[in-house]
């Protein structure tokens, strides 16, 4: 079997169901919790049997009582422990013959086979008709995707976020960034859209042939830190943890852990970031997204906020 890697699911031998959250994944399997078995569980698989969905917080609670051994930045499986892996690009044909909007989404990214997957409830069939449509696209892949994205809205044929949309995503992220600020970064990211009245976004994963891994532990916290820099290299800024090599005089690069924060500066911008510092290695990177919410962090690019004057901040 390939590697597992990020936005692949897992299943533990008591049928706890993970979304991987890493790629360093050769030992012990990187991934947050997101449904247990429960007869009077919400979801319903394929097959009968329920699930529960768990928020954050409640994933943490149950790992921490019930399987302390799994507890890290987050949750780690030994390999031992995985009954069953799910694959976005391979469960694709699947989903998308199950699911009219997820198969004109196929069709009108059109892009080579294995390049494109389909990730969350959908992946491990536990979708509610009202679910978001999570899909992935690998490598290169993904600025064509985006591209694509961009043109099929100004063609008509998706539809971009509406004002109620946008509100709908603000509220769920619950940022550090005013309303205006917010959709301002999120536009030009082209990875967001409507069919058929059903939200969708495109998440990038790394290829195959790429799957050289940023470390998700803990360092050696320095504390918070409030820093401007230049962005050198946003390759993988719309990777997990998004990845921003910066120019600073204490800080190489800015690692955010919310999904919220990713593709947030381009390379060449200058970016106000606040987070905590964590010395790994030789380097101090700034770390966004400690906690779910990523209260008091936040990464906002310099550069876009003074070419768009107009647009306020918080308060």
């Amino acid at each position: 079997m390939r590697p597992i890697r990020l936005r692949d699911f897992i299943v533990d031998r008591d049928g706890w169901i993970y979304s991987v959250a890493a790629y360093d994944n050769a030992r012990r399997v990187g991934g947050i919790l997101r449904y247990v078995p429960d007869p009077s569980g919400e979801r319903c698989s394929r097959s009968g049997q329920r699930y529960r969905k768990l928020e954050f917080d409640e994933a943490y609670d149950l790992i921490r009582r019930e399987k302390p051994g799994y507890l890290d930045r987050i949750h780690r499986v030994p390999r031992g422990d995985v009954a069953g892996v799910k694959k976005p690009e391979v469960e694709l044909p699947r989903i998308a013959a199950r699911d009219r909007r997820v198969r004109s989404l196929v069709r009108l990214f059109s892009l080579p086979r294995g390049s494109l997957g389909c990730t969350g409830s959908r992946l491990i069939g536990l979708e509610a008709e009202t679910s978001d449509i999570d899909l992935v696209v690998y490598g290169n892949a993904f600025s064509t995707a985006c591209d694509r994205l961009r043109r099929a809205i100004a063609a008509g044929e998706v539809q971009d976020l509406s004002e109620e949309m946008w509100r709908t995503v603000y509220r769920k992220r619950s940022p550090e960034l005013s309303f205006d600020e917010f959709v301002l970064h999120e536009q030009r990211k082209w990875n967001r859209g409507e069919i058929g009245g059903t939200y969708f976004d495109l998440l990038y994963t790394r290829g195959y042939d790429d799957l050289e891994t940023v470390p998700v532990g803990k360092g050696d916290v320095r504390g918070p830190r409030t820093i401007q820099a230049v962005v050198t290299d946003a390759t993988h800024a719309f990777d997990s943890p998004a990845v921003y090599r910066v120019k600073h005089p204490e800080i190489s690069c800015i690692l955010s852990f919310t999904h919220t924060y990713s593709g947030q500066a381009l390379t060449g911008e200058v970016v106000d970031a606040q987070g905590i510092a964590e010395r790994h290695g030789e380097e101090t990177w700034l770390v966004v997204g400690t906690t779910r919410m990523a209260k008091g962090e936040w990464i906002r690019s310099r550069t876009l906020l003074e070419e768009n004057p107009d647009i306020r901040g918080p308060g």
